[in-house]
Parts: structure tokens; C-alpha cells; sequence
């Protein structure tokens, strides 16, 4: 075998092995399987929501204390990535009834969080935004990208077989959907519109980008889209 061939054949196994390396299809769940999971973490009712409401309490307590250890822990716990991923999901495969249920599941997230925060900080004494509270008001371009590589990492995790949860809980701190939601509660509290607007700017960021990157990771993985819906099947979804 001449040098150049040589040197072709060894390209061609760096190549082949490098492909092998990145395949993310070796270990992946049925796409059945995927769903169902994500159906289940999209649901907030029961123990999901008292964890989401222990969470709250949790991250408004490390406001309070001004403690970054504290408030990592309300993130660990709280079940906020599903609704999110649901809706990247849906939109992925066309699933309206997982959008559907989603966005409900969504906005019950939301609206508990905010409520439950709000109460906490108008009963307790704490009345002063400190350096943790303040960081979550003025969200900048790398937090677009934090969700959006999140969002990545947190999909393929859900696809996985092992389904890893080390991933589930990184993506949670690195995205940080919790803290922003209790700064929104602080400022109804407290009146100050302005930690209002720049947390919920930053809850927004975090949300619309981890739901497209999950979006994207679904079309990438080439899960099969539920079947068009006639005409009165979309009227009675839509009513």
C-alpha cells in the first residue's frame, strides 16, 4: 500500500471512529418511551406541586439569608423543567394535546411560584434586595445562550436510556427558572416594578430558549409526528 493510501485509510478510521463517538442514537430511548416521561414531568398536581411549593419557600429563604447554597438547592429540587420541555416536545412532533396540557401545566407553574413567593415576602421581615436577589433582575446575553445549551443537554438527557439525572438537575441550576420567579414576588411585595420587569424578562429568556433547543433536538433526533388532525377533530381541540 503506497504512503498516500495509507494515509486515506487511517483518515477514513479517524472519521469512522469520531462518528461512532458522536452518535447520540447508540444508547437513546424509544420515542414512546421519551414521551411518556415527559408526560409525566409535565403534570403539575399532587406531590409535584407541594415539591414545586417546598422549592419556592426554599429559594425565597436563600434570598433572605442571601445564600447561593441555598437557593441551588431550591433549584435542584423544583420540578419546573417540565412543562418547558413538554412544550418544545409538542411543537416537535405535533402533539397539540402535550402543547395543550403544557401550557395549562405552565402557567400553574407560574402562577404558584409567583403566589407562593409573594406571600413568603410579604409575611417575613426581609424587606432589602441583596447581591443574590439583585443578579436575577439584569439578565444579559449569556443567559440566552446558558438556556439554550441547557435546553440541549437537558433533551438529550430525557432521550437517554439511563436518563442520567445528574443532567436534569445541572440544566436546572445552570438555567436558573426558580430564582427569577421568586424576584418577581419580592417586587410584587415590595412594590418595585422594576425587579418585576427585569426578572420576568429573564424567566422569559430562559423559558423560550429551553424550549427551542428541545424543539431543535427533537427534529435533529427525527421523532415521528402524530397524524394531521381532520376538521372536527382540530374544531373541538381549538373550542
Amino acid at each position: 500500500m503506497s504512503k498516500e493510501n495509507a494515509k486515506r485509510s487511517r483518515l477514513r478510521k479517524f472519521f469512522s471512529n469520531a462518528r461512532e463517538r458522536f452518535d447520540v442514537g447508540e444508547d437513546s430511548e424509544s420515542q414512546d418511551t421519551v414521551i411518556t416521561n415527559i408526560h409525566k414531568g409535565v403534570e403539575f398536581r399532587g406531590t409535584n406541586l407541594w415539591v414545586l411549593i417546598c422549592a419556592t419557600f426554599i429559594a425565597s429563604l436563600g434570598f433572605t439569608v442571601n445564600s447561593t447554597a441555598v437557593i441551588i438547592g431550591a433549584m435542584l429540587i423544583s420540578p419546573l423543567m417540565g412543562p418547558i420541555m413538554g412544550l418544545g416536545l409538542s411543537l416537535g412532533i405535533n402533539d397539540f394535546q402535550l402543547l395543550k396540557k403544557s401550557l395549562r401545566n405552565f402557567v400553574w407553574m407560574f402562577v404558584v411560584s409567583v403566589v407562593t413567593s409573594t406571600f413568603f415576602f410579604l409575611v417575613s421581615p426581609f424587606s432589602s434586595a441583596q447581591s443574590e436577589l439583585l443578579a436575577r433582575t439584569s439578565p444579559t446575553t449569556y443567559d440566552v445562550l446558558i438556556a439554550f445549551v441547557g435546553g440541549v443537554a437537558g433533551m438529550l438527557a430525557q432521550t437517554r436510556k439511563d436518563r442520567t439525572g445528574t443532567v436534569i438537575s445541572g440544566v436546572a441550576i445552570a438555567t436558573a427558572l426558580m430564582p427569577p420567579l421568586c424576584t418577581v414576588g419580592f417586587g410584587i411585595a415590595t412594590g418595585e416594578v422594576t425587579y418585576i420587569l427585569g426578572a420576568l424578562y429573564l424567566f422569559l429568556i430562559n423559558t423560550v430558549f429551553i424550549a427551542l433547543s428541545s424543539y431543535l433536538m427533537v427534529v435533529f433526533l427525527k421523532y415521528d409526528k402524530k397524524a394531521p388532525l381532520d376538521k372536527s377533530s382540530h374544531k373541538r381541540l381549538t373550542n
